[in-house]
């Protein structure tokens, strides 16, 4: 009897452990994964460099007192959270020149503003436009952050970077706007002829291929992406290895014809238009100096342009934008990004935007 009775027992005991596995996994497969989180997002109230100018914000006022001191404005767009912004004030803005940056050159030669493009704060720009900080950002295009804009003592825009510089393209700029340059030249021209050192050797893509008549590339079946790069280009490399190398990007550039022009080279090629012409020839139309540049072509027209710095994760989500059609959606690919980011959060995937 006792045997039969622990017999009894011992299937008893199995079969509630089976009925307890059972209600767990269902309580489980019902429950909701976890949201991903977001990580690399930088404090940019604790990045502002503390030399910026306490700006009334009327820029007449600041632009001619500025020019009265023989200096330029100089307006830092930026967005809150922003690690590019973060990056570029801590390189450029607050890293001496001895150790590389151009903290000096910036404290003597400019007058620094911060410009907050959602921000709330009524701006006097001109005798017509005064208004919050976040229009005037619309009025003045800026999509990308950081955006810094150089203003003479007239109050007028020479000469705008759209996203991150390092320490070396930025001072092209600065030196370019504090020469006065602009009015003689314009800045793809003025950074070709300043900037001829050899810090780059083109590397190797596997999904790259040859084109050299762009009207009929924008009209192929699959999206075109163009990457514009040359032996003067200080990010390239980087861009490459962190960014392109990346599996989950070779993943997404096989949706796509991928092209590479040698900014510098004087090989012929056609252009979108139909035109004759030459890589550099094409960016100085569109009025780029920085590199690496990519143009974005889909359905026979430049959906976007890159022009600036874009980690990994950004990257992928303009490059997706592109490639999926979701410009038909949304009117640019950084309106995509809570669409693009909530998708890859709902599966409980952590999202680091500065990788």
């Amino acid at each position: 009897m006792l045997f039969s009775w622990l017999k009894e027992t011992i299937k008893r005991s199995v079969i509630l452990a089976s009925l307890l596995v059972l209600i767990i996994s269902q309580l489980n497969a019902k429950s909701p994964k976890p949201m991903g989180k977001v990580l690399g997002v930088a404090d940019l109230e604790k990045e502002m460099p503390s030399y910026f100018k306490n700006s009334f914000l009327d820029f007449r006022e600041d632009a001619e007192e500025a020019g009265a001191a023989d200096k330029h404005m100089l307006v830092f767009a930026d967005l809150k959270g922003c690690p590019y912004c973060a990056k570029m004030l801590k390189d450029n803005f607050e890293t001496s020149e001895k150790e590389g940056g151009n903290l000096e050159f910036i404290k003597t030669n400019f007058d620094s503003i911060q410009l907050n493009i959602k921000g709330s704060r009524e701006i006097a720009f001109n005798e017509t436009t005064e208004v919050p900080e976040n229009k005037l950002a619309e009025a003045l295009q800026v999509r990308f952050t950081p955006t810094l804009l150089f203003m003479n003592a007239d109050n007028e825009v020479v000469a705008r970077v759209n996203g991150y510089r390092s320490p070396r393209e930025l001072k092209q700029i600065l030196n370019f706007v504090h020469e006065k340059a602009y009015e003689s030249t314009d800045f793809p021209t003025y950074r070709q002829e300043h900037l001829t050192d050899t810090v780059y050797t083109f590397l190797d893509h596997e999904n790259l291929s040859e084109m050299t008549d762009f009207q009929k590339g924008i009209k192929a079946d699959k999206p075109l992406a163009i990457i514009f790069e040359d032996k003067t280009c200080d990010e390239c490399d980087r861009f490459h290895k962190e960014v392109l190398g990346l599996p989950e990007t070779k993943i997404i550039l096989k949706q796509f014809n991928f092209v590479r022009l040698d900014a510098l080279s004087d090989k012929e090629i056609i252009d979108p238009e139909g035109n004759k012409t030459t890589a550099g020839a094409w960016l100085k139309k569109e009025g780029i100096s920085y590199r690496p540049t990519m143009m974005f072509y889909s359905e026979g027209k430049q959906i976007e342009k890159l022009t600036g710095l874009l980690k990994s994760f950004h990257f992928q989500q303009l490059a997706s934008f592109v490639a999926n059609k979701k410009y038909n959606e949304y009117p640019t690919w950084s309106e995509y990004g809570d669409e693009y980011s909530g998708d890859i959060l709902k599966t409980g995937k952590d999202i680091d935007i500065w990788k």
